[in-house]
């Protein structure tokens, strides 16, 4: 049953440290789910690297913008902002197009430079899409795989994709440890040969959502 915007958000909210986790052992992250809400909590944790704090507050901000702002129009400045939060202190620059030439890591797939205009004909093209579960699943595919940004991007397209779902009453895209491999493995195709119907397959069976009485 397709939920309320207001309902969805307070499954996203019930969802919070539990989708950090999961973005972060994502990332290759080493963080228990204990240690990651202690982080979160904003107290002071042993035995977790500088860095993998850094990518948890990282995500705690970015997913706590989402949050709040789930009303704003879904844009460029909007997804440049989710970056900027979930990217802060870890990459050349944060919240801005990336600039130079980068490859993807397992596969001869090179990303072209991004130009702000050709990206946001692009986001127009995806915003039309009625269907909003396609139209969350489709951002995600174009934004991971052009890596609009220098880092953070599988982090960026998820949030922002949550966006599309929570605003919609269809749930919370959340990649755990069970669909982790699947996931990885349909990303790597897809970046080798273009076909993303298998992502999308995969995106949808991590979207989470709740059954409410009615």
């Amino acid at each position: 049953m397709k939920l309320s915007k207001q309902q969805n958000l307070f499954f996203a909210k019930k969802l919070f440290a539990e989708f950090i986790y999961n973005s972060a052992l994502l990332e290759g992250c080493n963080v228990t789910f204990p240690q990651t809400q202690t982080i979160i909590d904003g107290a002071v944790i042993n035995n977790v690297s500088v860095d993998d704090i850094q990518t948890v507050l990282n995500l705690r901000d970015g997913y706590r913008y989402l949050l709040h702002n789930i009303d704003l129009p879904l844009d460029l400045t909007y997804i440049c902002k989710i970056n900027e939060f979930v990217s802060r202190n870890e990459s050349l620059s944060w919240g801005t197009l990336r600039t130079g030439q980068i490859g993807v890591s397992g596969t001869k797939w090179i990303p072209p430079v991004p130009n702000a205009e050709d990206v946001t004909k692009h986001l127009e093209k995806i915003m039309l899409i009625e269907d909003p579960t396609d139209r969350a699943t489709e951002y995600f595919c174009y934004t991971v795989k052009s890596q609009l940004f220098w880092d953070g991007n599988k982090r960026t397209s998820t949030i922002v994709a949550n966006k599309i779902l929570i605003e919609n009453g269809i749930g919370v895209l959340t990649i755990d440890e069970y669909n982790a491999q699947s996931f990885n493995e349909t990303l790597l195709h897809y970046y080798n040969t273009d076909e993303k119907e298998p992502l999308k397959e995969c995106l949808k069976k991590c979207i989470k959502t709740m059954s409410i009485n009615q």
